[in-house]
């Protein structure tokens, strides 16, 4: 607090408006939680590519095991092992645009978006925002990537439990999910 405006604010009780950006930005990062989660697919992009655009939700529901409600949309269960204990949340997942863009000279990337959000008491859990990228690594090899974002819900209190339990969970079930998501990719292209 060397700076006049930051002493000043401090002695009248108030935070500077340069503390207070710092503040700002500090509560967006930790409203804000980012997780990823990614495996491969001893495959070439070509192939995963076109069994994604084909049907992706086909590909989502068989390797997560889920059915499609009458809305469309899909229905998961999303669960996790916690020192022995599992957690499992049914959640809705929506499909959105499946583009294609080109990455380098050479190659090109296929993102997926995705959201899916607790089906039931929706207001006390994150709503998931994903990417999921679909690359080339090599001629017979293709990365699948998903990075997603969530706001804890409930304010203060939400961040307090995403802190000390809630994000390790947000983790885990991206991980889950890109792993359901490569194996049934495996199955799929194996039979090709």
């Amino acid at each position: 607090a060397s700076r006049p405006e930051a002493r000043a604010g401090a002695e009248r009780g108030r935070a500077s408006p340069l503390a207070a950006r710092g503040a700002c930005t500090r509560m967006q990062s930790m409203a804000h939680r980012e997780v990823r989660a990614f495996d491969y697919v001893n495959q070439p992009y070509e192939r995963v590519r076109d069994l994604i655009r084909k049907d992706a939700a086909a590909i989502f529901r068989i390797a997560t095991k889920v059915a499609e409600a009458r809305t469309g949309e899909l229905v998961a269960a999303l669960s996790v092992h916690i020192k022995g204990i599992e957690v499992s949340k049914d959640v809705t997942i929506r499909i959105g645009a499946i583009r294609e863009a080109p990455a380098t000279k050479l190659s090109h990337v296929t993102h997926v978006e995705l959201e899916w959000e607790a089906k039931e008491s929706p207001g006390l859990f994150p709503v998931m925002k994903a990417d999921l990228a679909i690359y080339p690594l090599s001629p017979t090899e293709t990365q699948i990537d998903l990075t997603g974002h969530y706001e804890p819900p409930m304010g203060v209190l939400g961040g307090a439990i995403d802190a000390v339990v809630g994000h390790r969970l947000a983790e885990a079930s991206v991980h889950r999910f890109v792993v359901a998501v490569v194996e049934r990719l495996r199955q799929e292209t194996a039979h090709k």
